[in-house]
Protein backbone atom coordinates (compact mmCIF):
# COMPACT_ATOMS: atom_id res chain seq x y z
CA UNK A 1 0.00 0.00 0.00
CA UNK A 2 1.42 3.30 -0.55
CA UNK A 3 1.75 6.01 1.98
CA UNK A 4 1.83 9.45 1.54
CA UNK A 5 3.86 12.58 4.24
CA UNK A 6 1.68 13.69 6.94
CA UNK A 7 -0.45 16.46 6.47
CA UNK A 8 -0.68 19.44 8.78
CA UNK A 9 -3.78 19.97 10.24
CA UNK A 10 -5.30 22.93 8.18
CA UNK A 11 -4.50 21.04 4.78
CA UNK A 12 -6.15 17.87 6.25
CA UNK A 13 -9.14 19.73 7.16
CA UNK A 14 -9.19 21.55 3.35
CA UNK A 15 -8.46 18.01 2.16
CA UNK A 16 -11.21 15.91 4.09
CA UNK A 17 -13.89 18.86 3.27
CA UNK A 18 -13.10 19.30 -0.14
CA UNK A 19 -13.59 15.18 -0.06
CA UNK A 20 -16.76 15.49 1.71
CA UNK A 21 -17.80 18.19 -0.94
CA UNK A 22 -16.89 15.98 -3.26
CA UNK A 23 -18.79 12.67 -2.33
CA UNK A 24 -22.04 14.63 -0.83
CA UNK A 25 -24.07 15.64 -4.24
CA UNK A 26 -27.80 15.40 -4.91
CA UNK A 27 -28.96 12.45 -6.76
CA UNK A 28 -32.47 11.68 -7.76
CA UNK A 29 -33.03 7.85 -7.83
CA UNK A 30 -30.82 5.22 -7.99
CA UNK A 31 -27.31 6.58 -9.34
CA UNK A 32 -27.02 4.33 -12.27
CA UNK A 33 -30.10 4.90 -14.12
CA UNK A 34 -29.46 8.23 -13.69
CA UNK A 35 -26.21 8.30 -15.19
CA UNK A 36 -27.45 7.00 -18.03
CA UNK A 37 -29.87 9.43 -18.71
CA UNK A 38 -26.93 11.98 -17.91
CA UNK A 39 -24.79 10.35 -20.44
CA UNK A 40 -27.75 10.48 -23.13
CA UNK A 41 -28.63 13.85 -22.49
CA UNK A 42 -25.28 14.94 -22.82
CA UNK A 43 -25.58 13.40 -26.11
CA UNK A 44 -28.82 14.79 -27.79
CA UNK A 45 -27.28 18.26 -26.17
CA UNK A 46 -24.03 18.35 -28.21
CA UNK A 47 -25.89 16.44 -31.23
CA UNK A 48 -28.06 19.56 -30.90
CA UNK A 49 -31.26 17.72 -31.98
CA UNK A 50 -33.60 14.82 -30.40
CA UNK A 51 -32.06 11.71 -31.34
CA UNK A 52 -33.64 9.20 -33.86
CA UNK A 53 -31.34 6.55 -32.95
CA UNK A 54 -29.24 5.75 -29.43
CA UNK A 55 -26.42 3.06 -29.09
CA UNK A 56 -26.03 2.42 -25.39
CA UNK A 57 -22.48 0.05 -24.62
CA UNK A 58 -22.59 -0.55 -21.01
CA UNK A 59 -20.20 -2.40 -18.33
CA UNK A 60 -21.73 -5.50 -16.45
CA UNK A 61 -22.14 -3.64 -12.94
CA UNK A 62 -24.04 -1.14 -15.43
CA UNK A 63 -26.38 -3.15 -16.48
CA UNK A 64 -26.74 -5.33 -13.34
CA UNK A 65 -27.95 -2.10 -11.45
CA UNK A 66 -30.40 -0.49 -13.80
CA UNK A 67 -31.93 -3.78 -14.46
CA UNK A 68 -34.62 -4.09 -11.68
CA UNK A 69 -34.64 -0.67 -10.63
CA UNK A 70 -37.63 2.05 -11.47
CA UNK A 71 -35.75 5.02 -13.11
CA UNK A 72 -37.36 7.93 -11.20
CA UNK A 73 -40.19 10.06 -12.82
CA UNK A 74 -40.75 7.57 -15.05
CA UNK A 75 -44.19 6.59 -14.23
CA UNK A 76 -42.72 2.80 -13.73
CA UNK A 77 -40.28 2.49 -16.43
CA UNK A 78 -37.51 0.32 -15.69
CA UNK A 79 -34.31 -0.43 -17.85
CA UNK A 80 -31.24 1.25 -19.87
CA UNK A 81 -33.01 1.63 -22.84
CA UNK A 82 -36.19 3.83 -20.41
CA UNK A 83 -33.75 5.65 -18.69
CA UNK A 84 -31.45 6.40 -21.70
CA UNK A 85 -34.33 7.38 -24.00
CA UNK A 86 -36.25 9.41 -21.26
CA UNK A 87 -32.80 11.46 -20.97
CA UNK A 88 -32.00 12.24 -24.50
CA UNK A 89 -36.06 13.42 -24.64
CA UNK A 90 -36.75 14.92 -21.72
CA UNK A 91 -33.41 15.45 -19.36
CA UNK A 92 -31.41 18.56 -18.54
CA UNK A 93 -27.29 17.53 -18.79
CA UNK A 94 -26.65 20.80 -16.79
CA UNK A 95 -28.46 19.26 -13.48
CA UNK A 96 -25.98 16.17 -14.10
CA UNK A 97 -27.06 13.55 -11.58
CA UNK A 98 -30.95 15.30 -11.10
CA UNK A 99 -31.40 15.04 -14.91
CA UNK A 100 -34.75 13.62 -14.65
CA UNK A 101 -36.07 16.24 -12.66
CA UNK A 102 -37.76 18.30 -14.66
CA UNK A 103 -39.41 15.84 -17.24
CA UNK A 104 -43.26 15.81 -18.18
CA UNK A 105 -46.08 14.24 -19.32
CA UNK A 106 -44.92 14.86 -23.03
CA UNK A 107 -41.23 13.34 -22.36
CA UNK A 108 -42.63 10.38 -21.05
CA UNK A 109 -44.86 9.87 -24.12
CA UNK A 110 -42.77 10.07 -26.24
CA UNK A 111 -40.33 8.24 -24.44
CA UNK A 112 -43.05 5.13 -24.88
CA UNK A 113 -43.30 6.13 -28.04
CA UNK A 114 -39.33 5.54 -29.30
CA UNK A 115 -39.30 2.41 -27.23
CA UNK A 116 -42.05 0.96 -28.89
CA UNK A 117 -40.18 1.80 -32.34
CA UNK A 118 -36.50 0.32 -30.81
CA UNK A 119 -35.24 3.36 -30.74
CA UNK A 120 -32.37 2.12 -28.25
CA UNK A 121 -30.21 -0.66 -28.61
CA UNK A 122 -28.17 -1.90 -25.76
CA UNK A 123 -25.01 -4.29 -25.48
CA UNK A 124 -22.55 -5.28 -23.07
CA UNK A 125 -18.94 -3.46 -22.97
CA UNK A 126 -16.17 -5.70 -22.47
CA UNK A 127 -12.85 -5.32 -20.87
CA UNK A 128 -13.58 -1.33 -19.68
CA UNK A 129 -14.13 -0.28 -15.73
CA UNK A 130 -16.93 -1.36 -13.98
CA UNK A 131 -18.46 2.31 -14.05
CA UNK A 132 -18.59 2.93 -17.89
CA UNK A 133 -21.26 4.60 -20.40
CA UNK A 134 -20.71 4.83 -23.45
CA UNK A 135 -23.85 6.57 -25.44
CA UNK A 136 -23.83 7.46 -29.87
CA UNK A 137 -26.85 9.59 -30.61
CA UNK A 138 -27.54 9.91 -33.97
CA UNK A 139 -30.01 12.39 -36.12
CA UNK A 140 -29.76 13.88 -39.77
CA UNK A 141 -26.91 12.37 -40.56
CA UNK A 142 -24.87 13.34 -37.90
CA UNK A 143 -23.46 11.89 -34.19
CA UNK A 144 -22.89 12.45 -30.95
CA UNK A 145 -20.57 10.34 -28.69
CA UNK A 146 -20.78 10.65 -24.77
CA UNK A 147 -18.09 8.22 -22.81
CA UNK A 148 -18.25 7.80 -18.90
CA UNK A 149 -15.96 6.08 -16.87
CA UNK A 150 -14.81 5.42 -13.33
CA UNK A 151 -17.34 7.83 -11.48
CA UNK A 152 -21.04 8.89 -12.49
CA UNK A 153 -20.60 11.78 -13.62
CA UNK A 154 -16.82 11.81 -14.92
CA UNK A 155 -17.46 12.47 -18.72
CA UNK A 156 -13.62 11.14 -21.00
CA UNK A 157 -15.07 12.04 -24.52
CA UNK A 158 -18.05 14.25 -25.37
CA UNK A 159 -17.67 14.37 -29.57
CA UNK A 160 -19.58 15.57 -32.32
CA UNK A 161 -19.20 13.54 -35.39
CA UNK A 162 -15.69 12.02 -34.19
CA UNK A 163 -14.55 15.49 -33.26
CA UNK A 164 -13.87 15.63 -29.74
CA UNK A 165 -15.39 18.72 -27.32
CA UNK A 166 -14.93 17.42 -24.07
CA UNK A 167 -12.14 14.74 -22.98
CA UNK A 168 -10.26 12.97 -25.59
CA UNK A 169 -11.03 10.01 -28.18
CA UNK A 170 -7.40 8.92 -26.46
CA UNK A 171 -8.99 8.95 -22.96
CA UNK A 172 -12.07 6.57 -23.97
CA UNK A 173 -9.75 4.50 -26.20
CA UNK A 174 -7.69 3.77 -22.59
CA UNK A 175 -10.94 2.96 -21.05
CA UNK A 176 -11.86 0.25 -23.37
CA UNK A 177 -8.17 -0.72 -22.61
CA UNK A 178 -8.86 -1.03 -18.91
CA UNK A 179 -10.10 -4.61 -18.18
CA UNK A 180 -7.99 -4.32 -14.89
CA UNK A 181 -8.77 -0.53 -13.69
CA UNK A 182 -7.12 0.65 -10.74
CA UNK A 183 -9.00 1.39 -7.93
CA UNK A 184 -8.67 5.39 -6.18
CA UNK A 185 -7.51 4.53 -3.09
CA UNK A 186 -6.86 8.05 -1.45
CA UNK A 187 -3.99 7.60 1.00
CA UNK A 188 -4.73 10.77 2.73
CA UNK A 189 -7.48 9.19 4.73
CA UNK A 190 -6.95 7.32 7.66
CA UNK A 191 -8.83 6.36 10.27
CA UNK A 192 -6.92 8.29 12.72
CA UNK A 193 -6.64 11.07 10.65
CA UNK A 194 -10.88 10.81 10.18
CA UNK A 195 -11.39 10.90 13.95
CA UNK A 196 -9.28 13.65 14.84
CA UNK A 197 -10.87 15.79 12.38
CA UNK A 198 -14.76 15.31 13.56
CA UNK A 199 -12.95 15.95 16.68
CA UNK A 200 -11.21 18.80 16.32
CA UNK A 201 -11.04 19.80 12.82
CA UNK A 202 -12.39 22.74 10.96
CA UNK A 203 -15.80 21.58 8.97
CA UNK A 204 -16.94 24.37 8.00
CA UNK A 205 -16.54 24.30 4.20
CA UNK A 206 -18.82 20.58 4.22
CA UNK A 207 -21.34 22.16 6.57
CA UNK A 208 -23.34 22.81 4.18
CA UNK A 209 -23.36 19.61 2.76
CA UNK A 210 -23.43 17.91 5.71
CA UNK A 211 -26.53 19.85 6.74
CA UNK A 212 -28.51 19.13 2.82
CA UNK A 213 -27.30 15.30 3.90
CA UNK A 214 -29.50 15.19 6.80
CA UNK A 215 -31.75 17.17 5.55
CA UNK A 216 -32.74 15.59 2.36
CA UNK A 217 -31.81 11.51 3.39
CA UNK A 218 -34.03 12.43 6.41
CA UNK A 219 -37.13 13.81 4.16
CA UNK A 220 -36.91 10.76 2.02
CA UNK A 221 -36.77 7.76 4.82
CA UNK A 222 -39.68 9.26 6.71
CA UNK A 223 -41.79 8.92 2.97
CA UNK A 224 -40.46 5.38 2.91
CA UNK A 225 -42.13 5.17 6.41
CA UNK A 226 -45.04 6.48 5.79
CA UNK A 227 -46.49 5.25 2.34
CA UNK A 228 -45.72 1.63 0.69
CA UNK A 229 -42.64 1.84 -1.29
CA UNK A 230 -41.45 -1.56 -2.51
CA UNK A 231 -40.98 -4.52 0.27
CA UNK A 232 -41.67 -1.82 2.79
CA UNK A 233 -38.56 -3.16 4.64
CA UNK A 234 -38.35 0.14 6.77
CA UNK A 235 -42.35 -0.11 7.49
CA UNK A 236 -41.75 -3.74 8.80
CA UNK A 237 -38.91 -3.00 11.09
CA UNK A 238 -40.46 -0.04 12.57
CA UNK A 239 -43.84 -1.81 13.10
CA UNK A 240 -41.63 -4.66 15.49
CA UNK A 241 -39.68 -2.87 17.86
CA UNK A 242 -40.64 0.93 17.72
CA UNK A 243 -38.99 1.98 20.94
CA UNK A 244 -35.47 -0.33 20.15
CA UNK A 245 -33.25 2.45 18.94
CA UNK A 246 -31.26 0.13 17.19
CA UNK A 247 -34.72 -1.09 15.39
CA UNK A 248 -35.26 2.26 14.33
CA UNK A 249 -31.76 2.87 13.43
CA UNK A 250 -32.21 0.33 10.94
CA UNK A 251 -35.64 1.21 10.02
CA UNK A 252 -34.96 4.65 9.08
CA UNK A 253 -31.76 3.56 6.56
CA UNK A 254 -34.03 0.97 4.97
CA UNK A 255 -37.18 3.24 4.58
CA UNK A 256 -35.12 5.69 2.41
CA UNK A 257 -34.14 2.44 -0.19
CA UNK A 258 -37.45 1.31 -0.31
CA UNK A 259 -38.70 4.54 -1.78
CA UNK A 260 -35.69 5.28 -4.15
CA UNK A 261 -35.11 1.68 -5.24
CA UNK A 262 -39.23 2.03 -6.42
CA UNK A 263 -39.19 5.25 -8.30
CA UNK A 264 -39.51 7.91 -5.99
CA UNK A 265 -38.80 10.87 -7.46
CA UNK A 266 -36.93 12.76 -3.94
CA UNK A 267 -33.40 13.53 -4.19
CA UNK A 268 -31.06 11.99 -1.54
CA UNK A 269 -27.49 12.73 -0.86
CA UNK A 270 -24.90 10.39 -1.82
CA UNK A 271 -21.83 9.26 -0.66
CA UNK A 272 -19.60 6.82 -2.36
CA UNK A 273 -21.40 7.33 -5.62
CA UNK A 274 -24.81 5.73 -4.22
CA UNK A 275 -28.13 6.97 -3.02
CA UNK A 276 -28.01 3.98 -0.45
CA UNK A 277 -24.99 4.50 1.00
CA UNK A 278 -25.43 7.98 1.72
CA UNK A 279 -28.36 6.96 3.56
CA UNK A 280 -27.16 4.40 5.40
CA UNK A 281 -23.98 6.34 6.67
CA UNK A 282 -26.64 8.75 7.62
CA UNK A 283 -29.57 7.62 9.21
CA UNK A 284 -28.12 5.52 11.86
CA UNK A 285 -26.42 8.11 13.00
CA UNK A 286 -28.80 10.78 13.67
CA UNK A 287 -30.63 8.54 15.34
CA UNK A 288 -28.03 7.74 17.48
CA UNK A 289 -27.30 11.12 18.02
CA UNK A 290 -30.82 11.24 19.59
CA UNK A 291 -30.82 9.20 21.91
CA UNK A 292 -27.03 10.27 23.09
CA UNK A 293 -28.49 13.68 23.12
CA UNK A 294 -25.45 15.06 20.96
CA UNK A 295 -26.01 18.61 19.85
CA UNK A 296 -26.07 19.52 16.66
CA UNK A 297 -22.62 20.52 16.10
CA UNK A 298 -21.55 17.08 17.43
CA UNK A 299 -24.37 15.29 15.04
CA UNK A 300 -22.46 17.12 11.99
CA UNK A 301 -19.19 16.05 13.04
CA UNK A 302 -20.26 12.78 13.59
CA UNK A 303 -21.87 12.33 10.06
CA UNK A 304 -18.69 13.71 8.62
CA UNK A 305 -16.52 10.78 10.38
CA UNK A 306 -19.10 8.30 9.01
CA UNK A 307 -19.17 9.42 5.33
CA UNK A 308 -15.68 9.70 5.40
CA UNK A 309 -14.68 6.22 6.82
CA UNK A 310 -17.25 4.97 4.32
CA UNK A 311 -15.50 6.73 1.77
CA UNK A 312 -11.95 5.54 3.06
CA UNK A 313 -12.98 0.92 3.09
CA UNK A 314 -14.95 1.89 -0.12
CA UNK A 315 -11.80 3.24 -1.83
CA UNK A 316 -10.42 0.11 -1.35
CA UNK A 317 -12.87 -1.52 -3.71
CA UNK A 318 -13.78 0.52 -6.64
CA UNK A 319 -16.80 2.12 -8.19
CA UNK A 320 -18.74 -0.75 -8.43
CA UNK A 321 -17.66 -4.35 -7.26
CA UNK A 322 -19.75 -7.43 -6.77
CA UNK A 323 -18.99 -6.48 -2.69
CA UNK A 324 -22.23 -4.56 -1.81
CA UNK A 325 -21.23 -1.19 -1.41
CA UNK A 326 -23.63 -0.87 1.65
CA UNK A 327 -21.23 -2.84 4.24
CA UNK A 328 -18.22 -0.08 3.59
CA UNK A 329 -21.26 3.23 4.40
CA UNK A 330 -22.43 0.74 7.35
CA UNK A 331 -18.88 0.95 8.88
CA UNK A 332 -19.08 4.40 8.43
CA UNK A 333 -21.97 4.83 10.94
CA UNK A 334 -20.92 1.88 13.46
CA UNK A 335 -17.68 3.96 13.80
CA UNK A 336 -19.88 7.29 14.24
CA UNK A 337 -22.05 5.70 16.82
CA UNK A 338 -18.77 4.28 18.69
CA UNK A 339 -17.66 7.99 18.53
CA UNK A 340 -20.79 9.78 19.56
CA UNK A 341 -20.71 7.21 22.55
CA UNK A 342 -17.64 8.50 23.39
CA UNK A 343 -15.46 5.33 22.44
CA UNK A 344 -11.64 5.43 22.22
CA UNK A 345 -9.92 5.63 18.84
CA UNK A 346 -9.09 1.54 19.48
CA UNK A 347 -12.77 1.03 20.11
CA UNK A 348 -13.79 2.78 16.77
CA UNK A 349 -11.68 0.99 15.10
CA UNK A 350 -12.32 -2.37 16.44
CA UNK A 351 -16.31 -1.17 15.64
CA UNK A 352 -15.24 -1.03 11.94
CA UNK A 353 -13.36 -4.51 11.97
CA UNK A 354 -15.98 -6.15 13.59
CA UNK A 355 -18.45 -4.59 11.07
CA UNK A 356 -16.15 -6.08 7.65
CA UNK A 357 -15.48 -9.27 10.06
CA UNK A 358 -19.56 -10.11 10.26
CA UNK A 359 -20.74 -8.99 7.20
CA UNK A 360 -17.96 -8.35 4.68
CA UNK A 361 -18.57 -9.99 1.40
CA UNK A 362 -22.28 -9.53 0.57
CA UNK A 363 -22.89 -9.60 -3.05
CA UNK A 364 -24.32 -6.88 -4.88
CA UNK A 365 -26.75 -8.50 -7.62
CA UNK A 366 -28.32 -5.08 -8.93
CA UNK A 367 -29.61 -2.28 -7.46
CA UNK A 368 -33.33 -3.62 -7.12
CA UNK A 369 -36.42 -3.85 -3.62
CA UNK A 370 -33.85 -6.28 -1.57
CA UNK A 371 -31.28 -3.22 -1.15
CA UNK A 372 -33.11 -1.98 1.75
CA UNK A 373 -33.26 -5.39 3.19
CA UNK A 374 -29.18 -5.62 2.69
CA UNK A 375 -28.89 -2.19 4.15
CA UNK A 376 -31.01 -3.38 7.28
CA UNK A 377 -28.70 -6.66 7.84
CA UNK A 378 -25.30 -4.04 7.65
CA UNK A 379 -26.84 -1.64 9.82
CA UNK A 380 -27.40 -4.36 12.32
CA UNK A 381 -23.77 -5.37 11.68
CA UNK A 382 -22.73 -2.14 12.53
CA UNK A 383 -24.56 -1.81 16.11
CA UNK A 384 -23.95 -5.35 16.97
CA UNK A 385 -19.95 -4.02 16.12
CA UNK A 386 -20.46 -0.91 18.06
CA UNK A 387 -21.65 -3.10 20.98
CA UNK A 388 -19.31 -5.35 21.52
CA UNK A 389 -16.39 -2.61 20.85
CA UNK A 390 -17.46 -0.52 23.87
CA UNK A 391 -17.14 -3.81 26.33
CA UNK A 392 -13.72 -4.06 25.10
CA UNK A 393 -14.54 -7.27 22.75
CA UNK A 394 -13.31 -7.81 19.23
CA UNK A 395 -12.51 -9.97 16.01
CA UNK A 396 -8.82 -11.30 16.32
CA UNK A 397 -6.14 -11.33 13.69
CA UNK A 398 -5.58 -14.03 11.68
CA UNK A 399 -9.66 -15.19 11.59
CA UNK A 400 -10.47 -14.87 8.17
CA UNK A 401 -10.16 -11.92 6.61
CA UNK A 402 -9.24 -9.89 10.29
CA UNK A 403 -5.38 -8.45 10.27
CA UNK A 404 -3.05 -7.48 12.92
CA UNK A 405 -4.34 -3.53 12.41
CA UNK A 406 -7.72 -1.66 11.60
CA UNK A 407 -5.95 -0.43 8.52
CA UNK A 408 -4.78 -3.46 7.30
CA UNK A 409 -8.14 -5.46 7.60
CA UNK A 410 -9.63 -2.59 5.75
CA UNK A 411 -7.15 -2.74 2.64
CA UNK A 412 -7.40 -6.94 2.93
CA UNK A 413 -11.63 -6.76 2.55
CA UNK A 414 -10.87 -4.33 -0.11
CA UNK A 415 -8.55 -6.75 -2.01
CA UNK A 416 -10.83 -9.60 -1.81
CA UNK A 417 -14.11 -7.03 -2.79
CA UNK A 418 -11.92 -5.72 -5.95
CA UNK A 419 -9.88 -8.59 -7.24
CA UNK A 420 -11.38 -11.98 -5.09
CA UNK A 421 -15.09 -11.15 -5.69
CA UNK A 422 -14.64 -10.00 -9.71
CA UNK A 423 -15.55 -13.74 -11.00
CA UNK A 424 -18.45 -13.76 -8.60
CA UNK A 425 -19.38 -10.20 -10.55
CA UNK A 426 -19.76 -11.97 -14.06
CA UNK A 427 -21.36 -14.52 -13.05
CA UNK A 428 -24.29 -12.86 -10.74
CA UNK A 429 -24.69 -10.95 -14.41
CA UNK A 430 -24.59 -14.02 -16.68
CA UNK A 431 -27.34 -15.25 -13.88
CA UNK A 432 -29.51 -12.47 -14.36
CA UNK A 433 -29.53 -11.98 -18.32
CA UNK A 434 -30.41 -15.53 -18.32
CA UNK A 435 -26.80 -16.26 -19.84
CA UNK A 436 -26.13 -18.79 -16.86
CA UNK A 437 -28.69 -21.15 -16.39
CA UNK A 438 -28.66 -22.65 -13.03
Amino acid sequence: MSTSAPLDAASRDRLYCDILNRELVCALGCTEPIAVAYAAALARETLGAEPTHLKVDCSGNIIKNVKSVTVPNSGGMHGIEAAALLGAVGGDASSALEVLESVGERDLARTHELLAADACEVSLAEGVPNLYIRVVATAGGHAAEVVIADHHTNVVLRALDGVAQEGSVAAAQGCMDAADASHEQDVALTLDGIMEFARTGDIDAAREALERQIRLNSAISEEGLTNPWGAQVGKTLLASRYDDVACRARARAAAGSDARMNGCSMPVVIVCGSGNQGITACMPVVEYAHKFGVSHEGLLRALALSNLVAVHVKSYIGALSAFCGVVCAACGAGAAITWMAGGTPEQVGATVVNTLGNVGGIVCDGAKSSCAAKISAAVDAAILGHNMAMVGRSFRAGEGLVQETVEETIASMGYVGRVGMHPTDVEILNVMIGKTRV
